[in-house]
This record gives C-alpha cells, structure tokens and sequence, in this order.
C-alpha cells in the first residue's frame, strides 16, 4: 500500500462498494455512470472525513495526543465525524461551529449533525465568523494552550490550506489504490472521477493517488466554498505537499491536472440552487441514493452538467466520488417542500 509507512488507525469500513449506477446511466443516455460509495465508511453514517480521520489520529498517536479539535460549518460532516473518532479512541473532543450559512432555521442549527455532536457528547464552541479560516483556527488553537493547562495533549486538526500538513489526504491516495483494484478486478477502466471540492483534502489526496500509480484519469472537482481560481490554487498546493509526504516530485503535478469548475458554487457554500435541488431528487429517485446540499449535490449537479453538455462519450466509465454528508438533510426541511 502507498500510505504503509504512516500510522493509521482503523476507523473506516474499507473497502467501501463501487458500483454502476444503472437507473441515472440509463435515463442520461450518456456514459456509464459509476459511484465510489465512500457514504459507506461506517463511524456515526460514514462519509469522507472517515478515511482522512484516520490519519490526522494516527498522527495524533504518534504524538501521544489524547484530545482532538478542530473547526467547521455548523452542519460539518467533518466535524461530527471528528466528534466520533474521539469517542472511538477514547479521547476528549471539543469542536467548534462557525456561522458560514445565513440562516436561523431551527432545523439547520439543532438537527442533523449539530444534534449528532450533542448526543455523542462534545464541548461545543461558536465562531461567529463564517469567512475566517486563519481566525477559526487560531480560536482552536489558543483552545488548545488552555487544554494543555488542564493536563490533556491536544492535537488540532486545522481549516486553513497552507502551513500544515494536510494528514488527511493520504486517506485518498488510499481510497485511490483501492479504486483503482475494484476496478481492475470488474473490468473496468476508469475515464473520469466527478468529486466536491471544499477542503481540498480529498481532491488533493486523489490525484496525488493517481500520480502516485502512473494513472492518468482526469479529475473534475466541483467547487463548494471558493471561485474556481482560489479552489485551483488550493487544490495546487496541498496535492504538492501530499506528493512531497509520499516521496514523490511534486513537479509530477503539471499544468491543467487540477480541474475545478464553480458554476455550481451559487448562491454559496451550504446554499442549493434548482439545479443542485434538482440532481438530490433525481438521485434519490433513481437510486435510492442520498446527496447533501452542500458538497455531494453540488458535485452531482455539476456531473450531469457535463453529460448533458456532451463531454463524455457515450462509452466512457465516469466514477461519481460519494463523500458522504447525509445527516445534513435533516437541516434543509425545505428540501422537500410541496412534494
């Protein structure tokens, strides 16, 4: 495995399926419709955070760490699956809610995975600043002087792109090999990986993954937070840093590999337009297959996008990256209003 030589705990339900999505394949009479179902990783109902949590707490580990930290929107995914690798290992957990989404909705503040942070039990803190990455990790870090006060080794996992190692990429030069085997074991060869673009982490740790192999499948990202000029940046540099983690030239990474497009952006980050409303309840409908507003419905409207504007061949495998984020539907009732 290309990740053996750092520590990892086991968190994550791997290998998670991949499967043809043959209902959407068949109605977009376009190409065949793949779904890496990384929803499926288990730990509080799974997600990508799952594979990226398992090395930010194995490095933990090696630091001897006994508390996690870190920071999020206040429907976070990565938050609420932080909470429960905590609770997994046994750890403390204080976590952080930062008001990215302009809404006072009962739903979204106290159901979904909000209520899942309380009922696993974590120290709770409020940012009131939605566009402040530096400034919710610098909150989260001066958190953690005071833990140390009080006798704990806190290790934070940090927001911002630039000055940390983002540990959590190997989780998807994994999942890449692992993509890659499933796929080699059906027969079949991968034309294209559709995924949501917000941390970066999962975008960067899959092309430094297939980079990692000598694959050279183009990856579109979806942009969920950012415009697609701040994304590209971002993407550039953490895909160079996991390169450098591996070993590997980071000059392997050459012009237009990194791929991200912000069309589906609007109105912002956590807010759906009709076309992202529309891929959830296509999805939902088609395949029984749950997609969030925030990220997974925005990478599905962008795909069928690019089907429906002819960029794949009609014979082409296009793998749709499902990085989880189900508990946020209990925030967005309006959802299905009038249905």
């Amino acid at each position: 495995m290309i990740t053996s030589k750092f520590t990892k705990a086991h968190l994550a339900h791997l290998p998670t399926p991949f499967e043809l999505m043959p209902n959407m394949t068949k109605k977009f009479k376009g190409p065949n419709l793949y779904i890496k179902r990384d929803d499926a990783t288990g730990l509080a109902f799974g997600g990508n955070k799952v594979r990226q949590l398992e090395y930010y707490v194995g490095h933990a580990m090696d630091l001897n760490a006994d508390a996690l930290l870190t920071t999020g929107a206040v429907q976070s995914n990565h938050v609420r699956q932080t909470v429960a690798a905590a609770r997994k290992m046994g750890w403390h957990v204080e976590v952080q809610l930062e008001h990215r989404v302009d809404t006072h909705a009962k739903e979204y503040s106290e159901s979904g995975n909000p209520y899942l942070n309380k009922l696993m039990g974590a120290v709770i803190h409020n940012f009131d600043v939605g566009e402040d990455e530096l400034g919710a990790d610098k909150a989260m870090y001066d958190r953690a002087e005071e833990l140390k006060v009080q006798g704990y080794n806190p290790y934070v996992i940090p927001l911002s792109a630039t000055d940390k190692t983002p540990w959590g990429s190997l989780g998807y030069v994994e999942c890449i090999e692992e993509l890659c085997q499933q796929a080699s074991e059906s027969e079949t060869q991968i034309d294209a990986i559709i995924l949501g673009s917000g941390s970066a982490n999962t975008h960067a740790g899959v092309l430094a993954g297939l980079i990692a192999l000598n694959m050279n499948i183009p990856v579109y990202g979806f942009c969920v937070r950012r415009d697609k000029a701040a994304q590209t940046e971002r993407v550039e540099i953490k895909t160079r840093k996991v390169l450098t983690l591996l070993g590997i030239d980071e000059n392997k990474l050459t012009s237009g590999m990194v791929m991200c497009a912000d069309w589906v952006l609007a109105p912002g980050y956590g807010l759906p337009s009709s076309e992202v409303v529309d891929a959830i309840h296509t999805t939902a409908f088609e395949e029984g297959i749950l997609l969030d507003p925030t990220y997974t419905g925005k990478a599905m409207a962008g795909m069928l996008g690019m089907i429906k504007e002819g960029k794949f061949n009609d014979n082409d495998n296009v793998v749709f990256l499902h990085t989880g984020g189900t508990p946020s539907l209990f925030g967005y009732p309006e959802l299905v209003a009038g249905k």
